[in-house]
C-alpha cells in the first residue's frame, strides 16, 4: 500500500474551499452581467469579498462557502455584527475612489451562499440580492 499524502490543515482547507466559493459567486456574477471591481478588500474592519458593478448597481457581496450538502445552508452563518462590519468595509472602500470616479446609482449588500460536494464542484448557489 502506498504511504497516504500528508494531510492538509484544516485551514488550509478552509481557505481552499473559501477561494473556490468566492471564484464561482464571481463566474455567477458575471453571468448576470457584474464587472468584479475588487476581490477580497482587505481593511482595518475585515474584509469584502467582491465588489461588483454592472453599472446600474454597486454591490458589496459576501461569500459564504460550505462543503457536503448535509450542512446547514450557508447564509444562515451570516450575522448581524459581519453584516455591520461588511457596511463599514464598503464606506471606506467608497472613500478610497478617486474624487470624480464614476458611482452607480444604487448602492446594495448581496450575499451569495455555495455548496459544494467533496471534490469542489458546485451543488448549490443562492444569491440574496439586497440581503440587508
Amino acid at each position: 500500500m502506498p504511504p497516504r499524502p500528508p494531510r492538509r490543515p484544516a485551514s488550509a482547507h478552509r481557505a481552499e474551499t473559501g477561494r473556490r466559493g468566492e471564484e464561482l459567486a464571481a463566474a455567477h456574477l458575471a453571468r448576470r452581467g457584474f464587472r468584479i471591481l475588487d476581490r477580497n478588500v482587505r481593511g482595518r474592519y475585515g474584509e469584502i469579498d467582491l465588489v461588483a458593478s454592472d453599472g446600474a448597481v454597486l454591490a458589496f457581496v459576501e461569500v459564504k462557502t460550505t462543503r457536503g450538502a448535509r450542512r446547514a445552508p450557508p447564509l444562515e452563518r451570516l450575522g448581524g455584527a459581519q453584516r455591520a462590519r461588511v457596511r463599514r468595509l464598503a464606506l471606506s472602500w467608497m472613500r478610497s475612489r478617486p474624487p470624480g470616479a464614476p458611482r452607480p446609482p444604487e448602492v446594495r449588500f448581496d450575499a451569495i451562499g455555495i455548496v459544494l460536494d467533496a471534490q469542489g464542484r458546485l451543488l448549490a448557489l443562492e444569491h440574496l440580492e439586497g440581503a440587508w
